[in-house]
């Protein structure tokens, strides 16, 4: 058999990193709104010592837009429209056509059901198709939910309600004392990488994001990088069709002044500074552990060490995967050499 070849340029993994006071807003919302999470993010103590300052409004909203997930349709949002101001964002999705609208806040599910979520966002005014779609999500943790929410409200009631939550949110936040520093220093990481070695997609990611693994998927054409400090200490990963979103957090370094501990340090600290998240720690770095096993071992409710783990978990400390955790021993070597660095003592 004989086989003629006439090939074409191969297409390549696109790469960028994108940053904006939007995604900044956003991400805080979506970080102060996860109940779940908030104890082990970066800047919760600092939400709860401002929070008597919230408008009663912003205090509502965001109540809401925790049961609803609506965080979700921010990120989605500000991925279509890309704005680089509060204003901007708000007048795009004034201005977004319904269909255009509900596509982005329709939570991608797989290739086989791309086009079902495209028929539903064009005829967005069936509430049984949302509700059908919504089944598809079923074990997901909140995207059911989600899917629900936006047939819950009319069209002008979403748009509504994002749009006064993160301008309340962006009265609030603004006026503390580094918001500024944080936007100059994701400005300055930007930048940093407006040239990617696109010939390496998978070592560019990981080399830029502080050690996040991609794995090439199906249809992913983009990775979008979004550096961000509100949902430190936690890496995002979201996506759609057609991009792969990861919401890195950025490299604490870039934020300090002179003599201001690395919150790592910080909250590592934390972390250690617990007798049974100690003995938690001894005994999984003996060898990886599942939550039963280690609920068993130590006679302590899985609720718990759920709690307990988690905090281990934000400050790098252990790894899960599967259900199953094991030790961070670079991280955990690493540490002490950190403190020294702070300290200014010879490593």
């Amino acid at each position: 058999m004989q086989h003629i070849y006439s090939p074409l340029s191969q297409e390549k993994l696109h790469i960028s990193v994108e940053s904006s006071p939007v995604w900044e807003a956003v991400l805080g919302i979506a970080a102060y709104t996860h109940s779940k999470l908030r104890h082990t993010f970066e800047h919760d103590e600092r939400w709860l010592k401002h929070q008597s300052n919230m408008s009663a409004k912003l205090v509502s909203n965001l109540k809401e837009i925790e049961q609803t997930n609506l965080w979700y349709g921010l990120l989605m949002l500000q991925h279509k429209l890309c704005s680089s101001n509060i204003q901007d964002f708000s007048n795009g999705i004034y201005e977004m056509e319904p269909e255009l609208f509900y596509e982005a806040l329709l939570p991608y599910k797989d290739r086989t059901n791309e086009t079902v979520r495209k028929k539903i966002a064009n005829n967005y005014k069936n509430t049984n198709s949302f509700i059908q779609f919504a089944a598809n999500f079923n074990d997901h943790e909140y995207l059911r939910g989600y899917v629900l929410s936006l047939v819950q409200k009319e069209r002008a009631e979403i748009i509504g309600l994002l749009n006064d939550t993160i301008s309340e949110w962006w009265n609030w936040i603004s006026k503390f004392e580094d918001w500024g520093i944080w936007l100059q220093a994701l400005s300055i990481e930007e930048k940093k990488y407006n040239i990617i070695d696109v010939s390496k997609p998978v070592e560019e990611i990981e080399r830029i994001t502080g050690g996040t693994k991609y794995f090439p998927e199906p249809s992913v054409w983009h990775v979008k990088l979004i550096p961000h400090v509100s949902y430190r200490p936690w890496v995002l990963e979201l996506r759609t069709s057609e991009t792969k979103l990861f919401f890195y957090p950025l490299n604490e370094d870039a934020l300090l002044g002179p003599g201001i501990p690395p919150q790592e340090l910080v909250q590592g600290h934390k972390a250690l500074g617990d007798e049974l998240r100690l003995k938690l720690l001894y005994q999984i770095l003996k060898g990886p552990y599942s939550l039963q096993e280690l609920s068993t071992k130590f006679n302590v409710s899985k609720t718990t060490l759920h709690h307990q783990l988690s905090l281990l978990k934000a400050s790098k400390f252990i790894r899960v995967e599967k259900g199953i955790y094991s030790a961070n021993t670079v991280q955990i070597q690493s540490f002490s050499k950190r403190l020294n660095q702070y300290l200014g003592e010879p490593l």
